[in-house]
């Protein structure tokens, strides 16, 4: 098959048309031919199969041309788009979108109308990221479904969409969504310049893009964030950011993103500010208890035992009087358990996995306690340390923390206390030095922004957040503010 082919023009036969659209598909069987009359000349429609409901191109593309007499394509069919090509290489695109192409004999041009597309799944909501309060739906894998649902919350003229095609093979339809009156022009140039700089054969979800486009790919923390949720989303487009969709993907990626993003919940904003910013300190709590707290009893039974108690101090020695290996075994070989089970419930269906967790937790646990291996505070410690990684509300932030408890732990095992205060300085380090897309990872903390501290690691009522944070550069002078409400004076 040559190149010219799939770039040539379309000519006055209606079967050497039809020979180079099959040429150009490869001579794929799902490329289906319709044949039929319309105004008393042969007419040839092709479809893929998988691509389009055939109820839905009968009763609007194929009984409207055999009944009609009006001469005229686009004023028959029932189609919400119909266009024009003479391009075999458009004909091709437009039939793997999901389009089916009409030919007419003695016509050197062919016609595509948009049919109907197979049903994706339903909006629900998403597993990964469960609320009380807020609203019950989700990003789904239909690029057009994952933006309706940010224009139905975003009701605003200032939305504006920009449409990128990535990948040679897969040509994935990629969308970059942001308000035009409040996104930072230069991180809109930026971002799209990142995009369209992709050169990739393909390109299948979400992670593919943000692996491509972020700042420091050899980081633990995650420079982009994605969520499932379309209230998350939406909430980040009124503070001037960026949302990526990638059409079969069910999470958006927003850009850029600071640290604190990663601990923040819709629900913080759906409860009373107390309640909000306490559930929000024990988020980032949690971070330092998962880094931190193996490493700290390492420390402790291996280096600084005089810092405990004497009755917790006799209880720990007592359960460590029958185990043969050191504590970063220990705490090795609990860490890499614990992976092990949670990757099987991930993997397994939903009631088996529910008791392999319960079987594993408890059976292994106690095994592994009466065979000596392990100590009982080591189980307590390890359950204790998984909980908190936990509690992110993004998954990919808890898996971040577990991973630096490794280093963590082999510094106390070496050092003790000063190796485990060594480490995390290196960490808050790494987390002041980080950016994404230009702005720094860790704000408002480093650098220092007093008027941004009210929305970070804790929550103040809705009317003190009355302006946006400073990444979000309008293009106009008179900037409302984030709310408008009463105020106590």
């Amino acid at each position: 098959m040559s190149f010219s082919n799939k770039v040539g023009q379309l000519s006055d036969d209606i079967d050497k048309n039809i020979k180079m659209v099959e040429e150009h598909f490869c001579h794929t069987e799902d490329l289906m031919k319709k044949e039929l009359l319309f105004s008393k000349q042969k007419c040839v429609i092709l479809y893929l199969d998988p691509l389009l409901k055939k109820e839905l191109l009968q009763s609007s593309i194929i009984e409207p041309l055999l009944e009609g007499e009006i001469d005229g394509i686009e004023q028959i069919v029932h189609a919400a788009e119909v266009k024009k090509t003479t391009l075999i290489s458009e004909v091709g695109k437009q039939l793997l979108d999901g389009f089916c192409v009409i030919f007419l004999e003695n016509h050197s041009q062919a016609y595509t109308a948009s049919v109907g597309g197979i049903e994706g799944r339903s909006i629900e909501e998403p597993n990964n990221e469960r609320n009380i309060k807020s609203s019950h739906d989700g990003f789904v894998e239909e690029f057009s479904s994952n933006l309706q649902l940010l224009r139905k919350r975003m009701k605003s003229p200032y939305l504006k969409v920009k449409y990128f095609t990535i990948g040679d093979l897969t040509h994935t339809k990629v969308g970059m969504v942001y308000l035009e009156n409040l996104a930072n022009k230069e991180l809109v140039d930026e971002v799209e310049r990142r995009i369209t700089s992709i050169e990739i054969d393909q390109l299948y979800s979400s992670g593919d893009l943000e692996e491509l486009i972020e700042d420091h790919p050899f980081s633990p923390f995650p420079q982009n964030l994605a969520t499932e949720r379309p209230d998350r989303a939406v909430s980040y487009l009124a503070d001037g950011k960026i949302t990526i969709i990638v059409d079969g993907s069910p999470r958006v990626l927003v850009v850029p993103i600071t640290f604190f993003a990663f601990y923040q919940a819709p629900d913080d904003y759906n409860s009373r500010w107390l309640v909000g910013s306490f559930f929000r300190i024990i988020r980032i709590f949690s971070f330092i208890v998962a880094i931190s707290l193996p490493a700290i009893y390492i420390a402790i039974v291996s280096f600084h035992s005089e810092v405990l108690p004497i009755g917790i101090l006799y209880s720990i020695r007592t359960s460590l009087e029958y185990v043969p290996f050191p504590p970063f075994v220990e705490a090795l070989t609990m860490q890499i358990i614990l992976e092990l089970l949670k990757e099987a419930s991930i993997r397994l269906p939903s009631p088996i996995a529910q008791t392999i967790g319960i079987v594993g937790g408890l059976v292994i646990g106690t095994a592994i306690v009466d065979a000596h291996i392990v100590s009982n505070m080591m189980i307590v410690v390890i359950g204790f340390t998984a909980i908190a990684s936990f509690v992110a509300p993004i998954n990919e932030m808890g898996t971040s923390a577990r991973l630096l408890g490794f280093p963590t732990m082999l510094a106390a095992t070496l050092f003790g206390f000063f190796g485990i205060v060594f480490v995390l300085m290196l960490i808050f380090m790494h987390l002041s030095k980080l950016d994404s897309f230009g702005m720094p990872y860790f704000s408002p903390f480093a650098p220092l922004k007093k008027e941004e501290l009210k929305d970070s690691f804790i929550r103040l009522p809705l009317w003190k957040l009355n302006t946006r944070p400073t990444d979000a550069k309008p293009a106009y002078e008179n900037q409302q503010g984030r709310t408008r409400a009463w105020k106590k004076k």
